[in-house]
């Protein structure tokens, strides 16, 4: 499947019904969803690979992985309305998806059942609060060798000093992140905004 036809795909899925800022529920666009997963596709490691999802919202990450052809993908949010959404997406994809309500904080989450080879990931930016990537990190970096991650523009020089002696910064690709309105206080109909797609890899 080509970036193209992916993108397609995804345009397809269902947004938050009832996004929530505190969440930082904000939909992962198709393009950046598709540029993501096709690239790490690109490097191997999605097809035959076990994929996880953390903060997966309404799935679109989990279900691209999935039609690229991973052996398994695992999709965890704390919202069980976003994974409602998500089950949705999944089967209008006929794609076979595990969603898991569950928190990336959570001490008693089962590590070794979500252990995988590649991890996917838009996690918050911490705009409602701040480092709320931080546990998403530290959970991707236990679960996998290899981490692609959706970061506010910027963020490598964090990232790198962050992960130091856990990981590495292998590539960072910039792209535009269309931003459509979601919440009161947004004025306009659509931002663009920046962001740094961030392939990480275990030490």
């Amino acid at each position: 499947m080509n970036l193209r036809q992916l993108e397609m795909r995804l345009e397809r899925l269902e947004g938050f019904e009832r996004p929530t800022a505190r969440l930082e529920q904000y939909q992962t666009p198709a393009p950046v969803a598709a540029r993501l997963l096709h690239h790490a596709a690109m490097q191997g490691a999605i097809e035959g690979r076990r994929v996880c999802d953390l903060g997966c919202g309404t799935g679109i990450l989990a279900c691209g992985a999935a039609l690229l052809g991973a052996s398994a993908v695992t999709g965890i949010d704390i919202d069980p309305a976003a994974i409602a959404v998500a089950r949705r997406n999944a089967e209008l994809l006929g794609v076979t998806v595990e969603f898991l309500v569950t928190d990336v904080r959570d001490p008693d989450l089962d590590q070794a059942g979500l252990a995988c080879d590649t991890v996917v990931m838009n996690p918050p930016f911490g705009a409602q609060k701040a480092h709320a990537d931080r546990p998403f990190i530290d959970l991707a970096l236990e679960l996998a060798s290899v981490i692609y991650g959706i970061f506010n523009e910027g963020s490598a020089p964090f990232v790198a000093a962050y992960t130091e002696g856990r990981a590495t910064i292998e590539e960072v690709i910039r792209c535009a992140f269309p931003m459509r309105r979601t919440f009161a206080h947004h004025r306009k109909d659509r931002v663009d905004i920046t962001v740094e797609v961030i392939r990480l890899s275990g030490i």
